[in-house]
């Protein structure tokens, strides 16, 4: 390839192919890149006119990848990771002057317990930063934390691919809710009326087998299931129309329903493991400045989050420490 030609072609165009490619909206990709929909437009026709290739096509499913694009994908996916880690590693990012939108993943119950508090001080320490949240499968997490599709993955999430780095953030126990008029007397449950009560399970994948709460069958008791949802948020409403219905969640989530008024939160009838809340991250973007921040200010934030039965000690050290702990 020609030098002339060669300078037609720069980074900020690779930058829009790859936001296109996982926004399929020229406006969401601007969003993510802190762009005018009017620039990236101009940048999508440079591309086209460098490829000789429409690159993307307008359907009914947004902006589709044509053969060329999808041919093109993982060289420039691999362009990316270089630039972030071998390049932008080396300068330093400055929260209040950035401006990029940060994807989590997360359940409903994380953007409960998480996303007011981080968006608060995003809102504060990076104004031009924005947090956009996805709810996907376990099984493609590793997929978006892998192509930039997404900076962080934070819950507890079962069976996290041990390709991922993850760094634990808190212990949270479980705790019974139910509604204020239900019968049920004194501060605990007998093991024998628990398993009596209808009950609301919390399934991600909509199978009860896989309920995020089937620890609770772990401990030999066998539940009364009336009702299996995907959604932490659905409970307290489900219970307003229910009185008789109980669930067993998080204890964070159960502080959070007390803003209903309806709900009164009990003791399990046994003993259940705490279960551990993590943010996880790829090593391709392990050095990105970006997610380093974002990890830490996360890591300062919820290590010593309250109403939990365990606590972790303050971290000691300069930058970087708030990465101790973790794997891949």
């Amino acid at each position: 390839m020609h030098g002339v030609h060669m300078d037609e072609l720069d980074l900020n165009l690779l930058a829009v192919f790859d936001a296109l490619f996982r926004e399929r909206s020229v406006t969401q990709a601007a969003h993510a890149l802190g762009m005018t929909q009017s620039a990236t437009s101009h940048a999508v026709n440079r591309l086209r006119a460098f490829f000789d290739d429409p690159l993307f096509v307008k359907t009914k499913e947004g902006m589709t990848p044509t053969r060329k694009a999808e041919s093109l994908r993982a060289s420039v996916l691999d362009v990316m990771a270089t630039v972030r880690q071998d390049i932008l590693a080396a300068a330093r990012f400055d929260p209040a002057a950035a401006r990029r939108v940060f994807t989590l993943c997360m359940t409903d119950m994380g953007e409960l317990v998480f996303l007011p508090p981080l968006l608060k001080q995003l809102r504060t320490l990076a104004p031009g930063c924005s947090v956009r949240t996805l709810q996907v499968p376990v099984e493609q997490i590793e997929s978006l934390l892998g192509s930039g599709e997404a900076d962080l993955a934070i819950g507890s999430i079962r069976a996290v691919p041990e390709g991922l780095f993850q760094q634990r953030l808190f212990l949270h126990s479980f705790v019974t809710v139910l509604h204020r008029d239900n019968p049920v007397p004194g501060p605990r449950l007998s093991p024998q009326e628990f398993e009596a009560m209808p009950q609301i399970a919390v399934s991600l994948t909509g199978h009860t087998a896989e309920a995020y709460d089937n620890v609770v069958e772990q401990q030999g008791l066998q539940r009364k299931i009336a009702v299996t949802t995907p959604h932490f948020l659905t409970v307290p409403f489900l219970i307003k129309h229910n009185p008789e219905l109980v669930a067993t969640v998080p204890l964070e989530l159960a502080h959070s329903f007390d803003e209903y008024g309806f709900l009164r939160t009990i003791e399990v009838p046994f003993s259940l493991p705490p279960f551990a809340l993590h943010q996880h991250w790829h090593p391709r973007f392990h050095k990105d400045p970006a997610i380093v921040w974002l990890r830490e200010l996360i890591k300062s934030m919820f290590e010593n989050y309250p109403d939990v039965v365990f606590r972790e000690p303050a971290l000691a050290g300069g930058p970087g420490a708030a990465d101790a702990g973790l794997r891949v």
